[in-house]
């Protein structure tokens, strides 16, 4: 693996805690963010100028996250990679969830992820192209009872940088959307949110959700195999545009894919019928 320098939000845990490790080990450069800087003390003091590190919460808004952005580029100079990775679950019925806690989660799954690569381009393109890592989930392609608002953002992100990765080939900016199933992150146990329920959803499938903190719960995939995929992605000529990771990742997807796809077909000649009649 060739030395690079990585921007990656959210360092302090999770798939972002682990990536910074394993390519600062390797004699990578990363500047990463988080919320409080007391949480990477340790990785500072093993890696000294090799680590920089910026106080950054996503709902911070955009002016504070281009400020660090744009900070990032001018003392490193050359960013090759920008991994989104930052962010948390939210989990319960729509209604039993707060306005507050909505627009929590949007605006640091979706906007603030939205907001880092908009202020990340304008330096990619300035210095001839690099990557952009969007760490999603399985929940960006498939849905679970009980993850409407978690799964509003992850579908949204997903099809921003679908579309953003076609803007942004011109330029010799590629983009991957990566899509992890379950893994020992702390994801659930950790930083996941839990609705207060209402006794009316008892029962019903959007109830699961409830034990989503019980650590007794198994994960599938791991971690350093899956962090070390992405890495990898970076060495190949042209960015895959998903990467699934986990063979549950691999089955919700395609089992959501393969009946999205069967509904389609079935409404065929519906969706025919309501042209304009062809012209003679």
């Amino acid at each position: 693996m060739s030395q690079r320098t990585w921007f990656i939000t959210g360092i302090s845990s999770g798939f972002g805690r682990r990536m910074a490790e394993i390519l600062l080990n390797d004699g990578n450069r990363v500047v990463g963010t988080v919320r409080d800087l007391g949480s990477v003390r340790d990785l500072q003091a093993a890696h000294g100028d090799h680590l920089t590190v910026h106080c950054l919460d996503l709902t911070d808004g955009a002016q504070a996250i281009t400020a660090v952005v744009d900070a990032a580029f001018a003392a490193a100079g050359r960013i090759d990679v920008v991994v989104n990775n930052a962010g948390y679950g939210l989990f319960g019925a729509a209604e039993e969830l707060t306005d507050e806690q909505i627009v929590h989660q949007i605006d640091t799954n979706l906007l603030g992820s939205i907001r880092i690569v908009r202020a990340a381009v304008p330096h990619l393109r300035a210095q001839g192209g690099g990557r952009i890592l969007q760490i999603s989930t399985y929940g960006g392609q498939a849905t679970n009872p009980g993850a409407s608002v978690y799964n509003a953002g992850k579908w949204g992100i997903e099809g921003f940088m679908e579309a953003t990765a076609a803007d942004l080939a011109p330029f010799g900016i590629g983009v991957t959307i990566v899509e992890p199933g379950s893994a020992g992150t702390g994801f659930r146990t950790g930083g996941a949110r839990v609705a207060e329920s209402l006794a009316a959803y008892d029962g019903t499938p959007a109830a699961m959700v409830r034990r989503i903190k019980d650590p007794s719960l198994p994960s599938v995939g791991d971690v350093d195999k899956m962090v070390t995929a992405m890495i990898a992605t970076v060495d190949r000529p042209e960015a895959p545009r998903r990467l699934a990771l986990g063979s549950d990742s691999y089955r919700y997807m395609h089992d959501a894919l393969t009946a999205r796809l069967s509904e389609l077909e079935s409404g065929k000649e519906t969706a025919f019928s309501t042209d304009l009649p062809k012209a003679d």
